[in-house]
């Protein structure tokens, strides 16, 4: 199984309204804006859609809104990850049946010092579960906010269980070291790191500062892309947005609210 997904890829904050509902609208002009001005890809629902803070119904809606807004899905990645095995694989089962191009799978995050065993399982399900309609599996590996890393060992294990479905992992460690080490495991997969230290140097990724400067971003992609001294040709660079960026952009826009608030201050990042 392939995936186009490469490039420049923005990690798309998601809006709300006053009910604290997804505004799907404005998240629907924002991914628009972002891919007229530069951006390969999109990460829909990820950590910098606060995905994790929406209901399952609430993540599917928009999921579907994306779809039905005539988006181009095979540029798009959603996290569908969960706590719950259950909502994990309805996600990504929603996912393959819209026709997203990738689906980035969290570990189960909530318990700590899960066995590689259980996290095996984890993924035995929700591969079963999209069998019939199959969607390329991004590993998510963010230990810092899951407690739950996905290591390298349990990659191979992983990679040798179900070969082709698993394309690829995004790399939200900040580690380097770890992440070429990932994209050694095999030439056959990719790694997304994203740091936008490695703009000039990786083969694509997923960076937060995509989503608010694509235009900055990709150029800088481009020169690095054609640079000598690649590193492992499966190493692929990523953007994700600054909150405070995007919630100028929503504020300009005039037609949209603001970006979700059910992240709580004091995080860095600044408020609507």
């Amino acid at each position: 199984m392939t995936s186009k997904l490469q490039g420049v890829i923005a990690a798309i904050a998601t809006a709300v309204d006053e009910r604290g509902e997804p505004d799907c609208a404005c998240s629907v002009a924002l991914a628009r804006f972002l891919l007229a001005n530069g951006c390969d890809g999109l990460n829909v629902l990820g950590t910098t859609g606060e995905a994790t803070s929406f209901s399952l119904e609430q993540r599917k809606r928009v999921m579907t809104a994306y779809r039905d807004a005539g988006l181009p899905l095979d540029r798009l990645m959603v996290g569908t990850g969960a706590a719950s095995v259950a909502d994990a694989v309805a996600l990504t089962r929603h996912a393959a049946e819209l026709g997203f191009a990738g689906a980035l799978v969290l570990p189960p995050f909530y318990y700590k010092g899960v066995p590689d065993d259980g996290l095996v399982a984890y993924l035995d399900a929700i591969i079963a579960a999209t069998s019939t309609k199959p969607v390329p599996i991004y590993l998510y590996h963010f230990p810092a906010q899951s407690g739950l890393p996905w290591h390298i060992g349990l990659i191979k294990r992983l990679l040798d269980r179900h070969g082709s479905r698993i394309v690829g992992l995004k790399d939200s460690s900040g580690d380097m070291s770890y992440a070429r080490a990932a994209a050694a495991v095999s030439r056959d997969w990719h790694v997304f790191p994203s740091t936008e230290a490695v703009l000039v140097e990786a083969r694509s990724g997923i960076l937060p500062v995509a989503s608010p400067r694509p235009r900055t971003s990709t150029p800088t992609f481009a020169r690095g892309h054609g640079a000598a001294g690649m590193p492992a040709p499966s190493m692929r660079p990523s953007t994700s947005a600054g909150f405070s960026t995007a919630n100028s952009w929503f504020r300009g826009s005039r037609r949209c609210s603001r970006i979700s608030t059910v992240t709580p201050p004091g995080r860095g990042y600044s408020r609507p």
